[in-house]
């Protein structure tokens, strides 16, 4: 296309598709106006209008008004400019399209009622920084005020959610799943009371068990065992779940940075066999399924089981 040609507005009209009514209302709102004029007052564009043009089309089918259009247009001075901002807004509209998309699936799969499809609907359109939001506000509830190992907290928090821009119905649910329990009133008192609880410890001068990435990586891999144990009927005090109770005492001691001794046992079999709170590990199974990461659950029955096995080994 040469960029020194100009074109009438009938011209134009034939090659964007647009209405010559509509691109002469578009020059006479000043979105788009003619380089010049003929010697008869005809007015011709050249191939930056033409971009302009397309530009103008494509925020108004994503709904923007005329105000916003001037405000986009304002800020581009040449052709590629004009081009890399209609390529993003294009990759944004796929972006919604495969989202919505995925909703629809979601959907049909699931038979959801009309206000499920709302919430989820609004929930999937969110940006990763308003979901990086959501859960900075849920920490910041439940962690605000206690005194806790800071850099363990910092670890857990930093964790969020990153739905894929083409994301499967699964994601999206989990998302959907994620921002409801999150704000979950019960949940969020749970979660404050469990740092609450270690606060005290800490307080008290109570050795306190904190995790790193790497020791929570190997609990991980615990769990996974354990569970796959457990619901294989394998019995505690069997040859696997000694071998497992070894293993949990051994990460238990260096999490506490002391040597593996009766009483440390003693006291891993006594948190083992605490009430578990399942919706903690549901939490980090919904980022694994939307971030795609590897599903860890930490089931209460698997926890029972490991505490067993772990009182075995001090008979």
């Amino acid at each position: 296309m040469d960029d020194d040609q100009r074109y009438s507005i009938g011209e134009l009209s034939r090659r964007t598709g647009l209405s010559a009514k509509t691109i002469r209302f578009y020059s006479d709102e000043g979105l788009v106006p003619p380089i010049d004029r003929t010697s008869a007052g005809h007015r011709r564009y050249d191939v930056t209008a033409m971009a302009r043009l397309e530009l103008v089309r494509t925020l108004r089918d994503l709904g923007a008004g005329l105000g916003e259009v001037r405000r986009v247009l304002a800020a581009e001075t040449d052709l590629p400019s004009l081009a890399q901002r209609q390529l993003q807004l294009v990759e944004e509209q796929l972006r919604r399209l495969r989202t919505r998309r995925a909703v629809l699936r979601a959907v049909v799969r699931e038979q959801k009622t009309t206000e499920e499809v709302r919430l989820m609907h609004k929930l999937a359109q969110m940006s990763d920084g308003e979901r990086d939001r959501l859960i900075d506000e849920f920490w910041d509830y439940t962690i605000s005020g206690l005194d806790i190992d800071e850099e363990f907290a910092e670890w857990m928090r930093s964790a969020k959610p990153r739905l894929p821009d083409d994301p499967n119905p699964a994601q999206v649910e989990a998302w959907v799943e994620l921002a409801e329990l999150i704000n979950d009133q019960s949940f969020r008192a749970a979660v404050r009371e469990m740092w609450r609880r270690q606060a005290e410890r800490m307080a008290a001068g109570d050795e306190v068990p904190v995790q790193t990435p790497d020791q929570a990586a190997q609990w991980w891999s615990l769990h996974d065992d354990v569970n796959a144990a457990e619901q294989a009927g394998t019995a505690p005090d069997s040859a696997r779940g000694r071998e497992l109770a070894e293993r949990a005492a051994r990460t238990y001691a260096e999490q506490l940075g002391t040597a593996d001794s009766p009483q440390v046992r003693g006291e891993l079999a006594e948190f083992l066999a605490q009430p578990v709170d399942e919706r903690m590990s549901r939490y980090w199974e919904l980022l694994a399924i939307i971030n795609d990461w590897p599903a860890h659950p930490t089931r209460q029955a698997g926890m029972h089981w490991l505490a067993a096995a772990v009182r075995g080994t001090l008979d």
